[in-house]
C-alpha cells in the first residue's frame, strides 16, 4: 500500500489545477493528481482569489465563494483555517522572507503542519526554510 502524502497548494496552484492544469509542472500535476495525496489548502487563499477579482486580475464563472467551495468539494480538498499558531509562525519567518501576508500565512501553515506548498512562486521556491514541491 503507497503512503499517503499531505500537501499544502498555493492560491496560484489553486487556479492552475482547476483551470489551466498545463501551467502545473510535472512534478505539482502528479503529486495534486495522485489519489493517495491529500491535498489543503489555507483560508487565505479565498482572500486572495476574492481581491484578484474584485481588482479584474482573474475573472471565474461564478462568484469567488462558490468557486472556491465547490473546488474543494470537487477535489475533496480541505481548507486549513488561520489559526493563532500560524499568524504567530508566519511573522516568526527565519529571515529573509518578503512581507506579503498571504504568502506567510502559506509558508507559516506548511511550517506548522510539516508539509510541503506546491508552489510556483519563484519566492517561496527559493525560500530554504520551507519544503516545496515543483
Amino acid at each position: 500500500m503507497e503512503s499517503a502524502m499531505t500537501v499544502l497548494l498555493d492560491t496560484c496552484t489553486i487556479l492552475w489545477a482547476v483551470s489551466d492544469p498545463d501551467r502545473l509542472s510535472p512534478s505539482a500535476f502528479q503529486a495534486i493528481s495522485d489519489q493517495h495525496t491529500q491535498i489543503l489548502v489555507s483560508a487565505i487563499s479565498s482572500a486572495e482569489i476574492a481581491c484578484a477579482c474584485e481588482h479584474g486580475r482573474i475573472v471565474l464563472d461564478r462568484h469567488w465563494k462558490t468557486w472556491f467551495r465547490d473546488y474543494l468539494d470537487l477535489n475533496d480538498w480541505t481548507c486549513l483555517p488561520i489559526a493563532l499558531d500560524v499568524i504567530e509562525e508566519a511573522y516568526s519567518l527565519p529571515p529573509p522572507f518578503h512581507a506579503d501576508p498571504a504568502d506567510r500565512i502559506i509558508v507559516g501553515t506548511a511550517r506548522i503542519e510539516k508539509i510541503p506548498i506546491i508552489t510556483g512562486d519563484r519566492r517561496i521556491l527559493d525560500y530554504p526554510h520551507v519544503n516545496t514541491i515543483w
